[in-house]
């Protein structure tokens, strides 16, 4: 294969962790594809926190495509998961599904109104898309296809036989129960339920049946109930017969393990046997992963019964919200990735995972931070076009806007985020509207139809219209404000009669950003052109007491969208008439 040579002075965390896992690789498996990992549980909204599970081998496996390898993406919908609680919040879902709890993801109804024909389907449905929208390359797997098709028998009939071997390693990890740890009991609950809910791979199991009968790491399905609340109490080698019985109903029954499909290993024997079985060379895991007796660390020594090797790979941080604590996809109301890309274009969103290390946390911006991101965005483009940017940031701006395969689909004139949102806010969905303003901006080169500005258009009008609360929008006064106007003094009177002055020889966006600072400083006798660095600090003050004014006489507020923005939008002839000329 052909191999690019990497600069040291480019490299950046996906091009160390890509030599990385190159090396390791050849010594593993010479002249094979490169195979790299990642699992999500559909058990409800996958969220963004999820996603990072994704975007970190995608970026690696990206990387490692772009220097001429081949390789592959596992993505495992751990679909064959059990159904452990009704998640809070989750449109079309009641309490009544709690009693499907305990079957198969892929066996619970989807939830009402859902056009998909099972719960693990519905939620997989809008990852797939917007992983698809966000350009990401993978190999997807469903657990339940290929427990129920019989794949890995071998895999199961041999951890049965090697049961022995995998209660020893399980055995160094356990507590041992006390008649007073109730507390120490609680706390292995709870941190169970915590590496299901935010786990990167499959929802976090018991390690198996380990009653009177002895210790077995495989976990039948009911056959009457089609539940998972079943222990093993005999088991064959031989003849590979096993006998089960249900708590839930009662059933038990005795089946051949080599005809019998309708179970799955416990999920820390589970994930250890699919790294060997796909040969996974990386494959990150989650905080919650890497405590002691976690999922990770066990089955680094499980896999070696099946013959592999534990994957390198990072340990990842949780991904939060703006003004959110850390997620749980056990919950509704979580942001997804969908949710994000309503708001925002699907460049933005690679290069948040993107420019940070994996074990560094960081929040993805639902509130007006979006539009900082954007201006950093946007100065970052600007910097990588002319050749300024720092080596890592074009590694990182590289990566968001494409893929070894193929450019992301962008924005053909990609004006500010926050005036698009000022715009899309006082137009409120009225597109002629919005082409006039737009094309105001710059009168030399002007805009002649929003196509020209979408997606980001489109983007910006949706986060005003889905994240900005009602009391924050922006409605344009119909009549002026007589009793302010009636009340001010000369100097406001003064300030006011200079911007209308102004508004025909400056009507545009940077004309008007001239003149409406510029106001304050004529008035105290300075050059509209002069610098911060020229003019005392009392000019800031002023310039603050201007604009309260002007958003007062146009929109009833002390605030509102940039105020050049907000002329544009409202037009030279309303202006003037708001403004008591």
């Amino acid at each position: 294969m052909p191999i690019v040579a990497q600069s040291t002075e480019t490299t950046d965390w996906v091009s160390r962790f890509a030599d990385e896992v190159i090396e390791e690789s050849e010594r593993r498996a010479p002249g094979k594809p490169v195979v790299v990992a990642s699992g999500l549980s559909p058990s409800g909204p996958i969220h963004l926190g999820n996603l990072r599970e994704v975007m970190t081998p995608h970026l690696v496996a990206d990387e490692i495509r772009r220097r001429g390898y081949t390789v592959r993406h596992v993505l495992s919908w751990d679909d064959y998961d059990r159904y452990r609680k009704v998640p809070f919040g989750v449109p079309g879902v009641d309490e009544s599904w709690a009693e499907h709890i305990g079957k198969p993801l892929t066996s619970v109804p989807a939830p009402k109104g859902s056009a998909y024909p099972s719960w693990a389907e519905h939620f997989k449905a809008a990852m797939i898309e917007s992983l698809a929208e966000l350009g990401v390359e993978y190999d997807g797997i469903s657990q339940t296809e290929q427990y129920t098709s019989g794949v890995y028998r071998e895999q199961v009939l041999f951890a049965m036989k090697h049961r022995g071997d995998i209660d020893a390693i399980l055995a160094q990890y356990r507590t041992k129960p006390k008649a007073a740890g109730k507390k120490q009991q609680q706390k292995a609950v709870d941190e169970a339920e915590l590496e299901a809910e935010e786990g990167s791979g499959a929802a976090a199991e018991d390690d198996g049946s380990s009653g009177s009968a002895g210790y077995y790491p495989y976990k039948p399905y009911c056959g009457q109930c089609g539940k998972d609340f079943t222990t093993v109490t005999a088991y064959d080698d031989d003849t590979t017969e096993l006998t089960y019985s249900c708590t839930a109903c009662g059933f038990s029954e005795t089946v051949r393990l080599n005809e019998f499909n309708r179970g799955k290993l416990v999920w820390k024997v589970d994930w250890p046997m699919r790294w060997a079985y796909e040969g996974v060379v990386f494959e990150p895991s989650g905080v919650d992963h890497s405590s002691p007796g976690s999922s990770f660390q066990v089955g680094g020594q499980i896999v070696g019964i099946f013959g592999g090797k534990q994957p390198i790979g990072p340990m990842y941080a949780f991904v939060g919200i703006s003004g959110m604590a850390k997620m749980s996809s056990s919950k509704g109301g979580v942001p997804t990735p969908a949710d994000a890309l309503q708001i925002m274009e699907p460049q933005l969103l690679r290069w948040l995972y993107a420019r940070r290390r994996p074990n560094q946390s960081f929040k993805i911006a639902f509130d007006q931070e979006i539009q900082r991101l954007y201006d950093e965005w946007d100065k970052l483009a600007g910097k990588v076009t002319d050749g300024s940017a720092l080596p890592g940031d074009v590694a990182a701006y590289t990566r968001a806007v494409g893929t070894a395969a193929t450019e992301l689909p962008r924005t053909a004139r990609p004006l500010p985020y926050r005036t698009l949102a000022s715009v899309a806010d006082i137009t409120a969905g009225h597109q002629d509207q919005a082409v006039r303003i737009l094309s105001d901006l710059d009168p030399a080169d002007p805009i002649a139809s929003l196509d020209e500005v979408r997606p980001r258009y489109d983007r910006a009008e949706a986060w005003i219209n889905t994240q900005v609360p009602a009391d924050q929008r922006t409605i344009v006064r119909d009549e002026p404000d007589a009793e302010l106007l009636k009340s001010l003094d000369e100097q406001a009177q003064q300030s006011l009669r200079l911007l209308l002055d102004g508004l025909e020889e400056h009507w545009s966006l940077d004309g008007l950003t001239h003149l409406v600072y510029g106001v304050p400083k004529v008035q105290a006798g300075f050059s509209a052109d002069a610098t911060p660095k020229e003019l005392p600090a009392e000019i800031k003050t002023a310039q603050r007491s201007f604009f309260a004014l002007l958003y007062h006489l146009l929109v009833g507020r002390d605030t509102g969208p940039r105020l050049p923005t907000l002329l544009l939008a409202v037009g030279q002839d309303r202006v003037r008439r708001l403004l008591g000329e």
